[in-house]
């Protein structure tokens, strides 16, 4: 038997031997075709991850995108919350506790001009009697009330028992012209349980005429004893007067109003500007 060929001094050899070690068989074409379709399909996987990364889908720039998303929507829950609150509190608040007004004449004049516009406080009466001298809004009554007049405001003279008398402040009868007075004539002024009523928001002198009156007595009052014009203010009503007193369709004209048709009392004046304060 003859020795085997010594190795090709060109080969590489890790051992005198290995040159004589069997050699590994070639891999079958259906498993070699196995190995690579295994490897596309994990570099189509990572390539996917990627994509959706860089997307801001799935994971990685994804999470970062959900926080932004939840935060407009937690932002926009909140401000309709809030607006919802705001609408609601105003109404409340004008329903039952302050409402404002505008002044379409001049019969409140001087305290009150055209085009000012008031805040009523509606709560005031829940926690206390009206008060002579309050400056009042209230329902229009029938023979005041049109299409354009729902409410009025006017300013209380005389409270339930009152006797309300229109006398001259001198010598004389009292006039019962919008015009200045004969001179055997003095204006009228406002007296109320005998004692004249004092009142330092009008002009010195302001006459409170009687033109109103459908004769000596206005509807819905008692008679003042001795025959003297004014009102016997029945119980649950107000006789009230606007401060213009030439100018003003009040309760010489359509009686005292019920106490009950009182919206609430004028407090504050917020417009104009420059005239802005408590009244």
């Amino acid at each position: 038997m003859s020795d085997p060929a010594p190795p090709n001094p060109g080969d590489a050899v890790s051992s005198p031997l290995a040159w004589n070690r069997p050699v590994a068989a070639p891999l079958p074409e259906t498993a070699a075709r196995s190995r690579l379709d295994e490897a596309q399909t994990q570099q189509l996987v990572v390539d996917g991850d990627r994509s959706r990364a860089e997307s801001g889908d799935g994971t990685g720039g994804g999470r970062r995108g959900r926080p932004q998303r939840s935060k407009a929507r937690k932002w926009l829950t909140e401000s309709i919350i809030l607006v919802v609150a705001a609408v609601g509190l105003a109404l409340l608040i004008k329903t039952f506790a302050f409402q404002a007004f505008y002044i379409p004449s001049g019969s409140m004049e001087p305290t009150l001009h055209v085009e000012d516009r008031v805040i009523v406080n509606k709560l005031s009466y829940d926690f206390h009697n009206v008060n002579r001298g309050d400056i009042v809004v209230f329902d229009a009554p029938p023979k005041a009330r049109s299409a354009e007049i729902q409410d009025l405001v006017k300013r209380v003279i005389g409270l339930p028992g009152d006797v309300v008398t229109f006398r001259p402040d001198g010598t004389g009868p009292c006039t019962t012209e919008q015009t200045a007075p004969a001179p055997n004539e003095a204006s009228c002024r406002v007296w109320v349980n005998d004692r004249l009523l004092k009142e330092p928001y009008l002009p010195k002198g302001t006459p409170s005429n009687m033109e109103h009156f459908d004769g000596n007595v206005p509807q819905g009052c008692g008679e003042p004893p001795g025959g003297m014009p004014g009102c016997v203010v029945p119980k649950g009503r107000v006789f009230v007067m606007g401060d213009n007193r030439t100018a003003s369709k009040d309760s010489r004209d359509f009686g005292p109003i019920k106490t009950s048709s009182i919206i609430g009392r004028v407090f504050l004046r917020i417009w104009p500007i420059d005239h802005i304060g408590f009244l």
